[in-house]
């Protein structure tokens, strides 16, 4: 199901980790290089997206809306959050990512024994160089997808902060840069609570946004069935863009103009979270920051250099719903953080922006 020419925004190595999509150099140089180009503008940025999309739906059916609100997260630099059942292509997902751009790829598949040197690494003795020698974990990667990261004990959880905030890792008082464009994939299911330790509010809000999959219509799931009868289709895409190409258009996501009266828009709505009586707690200069970096991605992928109140709506749910507590007796009036947003979004006036 690929769509190229449709505007995207329509629509411990013994511990379970899997090194995932290392590609052939051969396989490297003659999918990627082909494709290869320089990212300098916004019109670009949306090419690229078009490329990504369109390779990706070759293999994972129905998700363009999910597709689109991950490359966002990427290009503004964040990270994502995927809350759903098991099995509806979560892991598939963060693989043809990887493999579309061809990435670095690992997973860790996180347990209540999983240790924070399974996950960062750890120094091992040299016997025959008689010193210590580093020997990197899976978070060394450019994609790392974290599986049902509620499983991990919280002292594993917090050792993925620093990769988060920073894109570095501190081991035995050594800092270690990550390989751009880093970006981590945390999934959790939200129906099966036995043996899970949940984030905490201050990790949730280092995920730039967390959105689910969903089911897949039944026309969906029958191409789905189509597609896997002879073998995985997230094994037969093909590199359609670089590393390099993702980190040039971060770069040109940050110089995409933001209208003072958008700006205001923006920040009356976070304003009004920590306002809301319904809430114990409002979103955070964080998810003000979020919002702002993800709108102007949204823009770009729509191939314009500018942002409009129509970008922050996209995406203000997925930003935003992690982010707030809703009081328990507002839970009882069955209110949620979503109800919430959707009526401060819809009593804010909307400023008039004319594209210049």
């Amino acid at each position: 199901m690929s769509a190229p020419n449709v505007d995207p925004a329509d629509s411990n190595p013994s511990r379970g980790t899997d090194s995932g999509t290392n590609l052939p150099k051969k396989q490297h140089k003659s999918g990627i290089m082909a494709a290869s180009r320089t990212i300098k503008t916004t019109a670009d940025v949306g090419e690229l997206s078009k490329r990504i999309i369109g390779n990706v739906e070759q293999a994972i059916v129905g998700k363009r809306k999910q597709l689109v609100l991950s490359l966002v997260t990427w290009f503004s630099g964040g990270h994502i959050l995927l809350e759903d059942v098991p099995g509806v292509a979560k892991t598939m997902l963060a693989r043809a990512l990887a493999r579309s751009v061809g990435c670095k790829f690992k997973r860790v598949q996180c347990t209540p024994d999983l240790l924070p040197t399974d996950v960062t690494g750890t120094s091992i003795f040299n016997q025959k160089k008689s010193q210590f020698e580093f020997r990197p974990g899976p978070v060394f990667t450019q994609i790392l997808l974290a599986d049902e990261i509620n499983r991990a004990t919280p002292r594993t959880q917090a050792s993925l902060l620093e990769a988060m905030a920073e894109a570095r890792v501190t081991v035995d008082g050594n800092t270690h840069v990550l390989e751009p464009p880093f970006v981590v994939i945390a999934t959790q299911n939200p129906v099966d609570h036995e043996g899970t330790f949940p984030l905490p509010e201050a990790q949730l809000d280092r995920f730039m946004m967390r959105f689910s999959l969903g089911y897949p219509s039944m026309q969906e799931e029958l191409r789905m069935l189509e597609l896997l009868q002879h073998s995985h289709p997230v094994d037969r895409l093909k590199p359609v863009a670089e590393a390099s190409e993702i980190v040039a258009a971060q770069q040109v996501i940050r110089g995409v103009h933001v209208d003072p009266r958008v700006r205001e828009y923006l920040l009356q709505i976070v304003s009004q979270t920590r306002q809301n009586t319904d809430l114990a707690l409002g979103g955070s200069p964080r998810a003000t920051i979020a919002l702002f970096r993800c709108s102007q991605a949204m823009a770009a992928i729509r191939g314009r250099a500018y942002v409009l109140p129509d970008d922050i709506k996209k995406i203000i749910a997925p930003v935003m719903n992690h982010r707030l507590i809703v009081r328990p007796e507002s839970r009882l009036r069955k209110i949620t953080g979503e109800k919430v947003i959707e009526e401060i979004v819809g009593e804010i006036a909307v400023p008039t922006i004319e594209a210049s």
